[in-house]
């Protein structure tokens, strides 16, 4: 005859008590004896190494994708500024050159001192 515990089908209050068996189990560090996959704990250091380097691979990728990306917008700014900058250098050679032009044909235009005042 099989004993009483054979018979015996579980009820979900037994979960709690799976679950505690369980805990204890793993902080003691026989989890994996009482599961008896001593034969296999290799395999599973070397899984759980791999799920951790694939981690940090991730997390340096995500980290220089972020650098990446800000150093990207920072050229952008100073590619826009070296555009402005030329812009005024190739305007103010010109506007010299002019101003050069003009003092030859014996004009008084020059530079204007102070801004423009605006008439209301």
């Amino acid at each position: 005859m099989l004993g009483e515990k054979e018979h015996r089908k579980w009820k979900l209050s037994d979960v709690g008590q799976w679950l505690r068996n369980a805990f204890l189990a793993t902080i003691k560090g026989e989890f994996l004896l009482r599961l008896h996959v001593s034969k296999y704990f290799i395999h599973i250091l070397y899984t759980f190494f791999l799920f951790w380097v694939s981690i940090w691979l991730s997390l340096k990728i995500e980290k220089t994708l972020t650098r990446v990306e800000d150093n990207r917008k920072a050229l952008q700014d100073m590619e826009i500024y070296h555009a402005q900058k030329t812009v005024e250098l190739v305007s103010l050679g010109r506007m010299s050159k002019v101003e050069q032009m003009l003092q030859e044909k014996g004009s008084t235009l020059a530079m204007p001192t102070k801004p423009a005042d605006r008439i209301k």
